[in-house]
This record gives C-alpha cells, structure tokens and sequence, in this order.
C-alpha cells in the first residue's frame, strides 16, 4: 500500500465519519422539534445497550467448572457498587475492568 493509498483511505473514513456525525444536525436541525421516535430512542437505548453488554460479558460462564464464574459475577458486583456510589461511568468501568484482570490474574489461575 503506498503513502497516497493510505492518505486517500484515511480521508475518506474521516469524510464519512464527519457526515455521519453531521447528518442529525443537517435533517433535523435548526427550530424543528425532534420526532417522538427519535426522543424515545434516546431514552430507551442507553438501558438496552448496558443489557446487552452485561449478557455479552457474562456469555461465557460455565456454572459447572471452575471458577464457576466467580470473578465475572464480582467484577460485575464491583461495577455496579461502584456506580451507585460515584455516579461516573469511567470510574466504574475502569473499577469493573480492574477488579476483573486482579481476579483472573492472582486469585483464580
């Protein structure tokens, strides 16, 4: 791949992405009230995509073998403990992230 084939790909992703970004803005922008349906998607997604990443993450426990899925389901404990507490994504997730990675690495090998 040569430098200008590169340059060309990068270009185009970044014009795309900016599109994308825009897009909203663009259709639905300026004094326009926003549709019901867009209003209610935003309201309902954010819920359904944490569901979605607790059933992804937790996918691969086996009750029947060791760790029985242990540190997945405190790691979990720990996210959530953690966001009732501070009430910040990052600190839960990173907190989450954590607890999980001690876990498998010095208590459950």
């Amino acid at each position: 791949m040569t430098d200008t084939h590169a340059a060309a790909l990068i270009a185009v992703s970044a014009g795309v992405t900016a599109l994308l970004r825009f897009l909203p803005f663009l259709l639905l922008g300026g004094k326009r009230k926003t549709p019901e349906f867009i209003t209610y998607l935003g309201k309902v997604l954010p819920y359904a995509i944490m569901g979605m990443l607790v059933v992804y993450c937790l996918r691969g426990i086996t009750p029947l073998v060791w760790p029985h899925g242990i540190p997945e389901l405190l790691a979990a404990a720990v996210t959530a403990l953690l966001h009732v507490w501070r009430r910040n994504t990052l600190v839960s997730i990173a907190g989450g992230t954590i607890c999980y990675m001690v876990l498998i690495q010095f208590l459950f090998v």
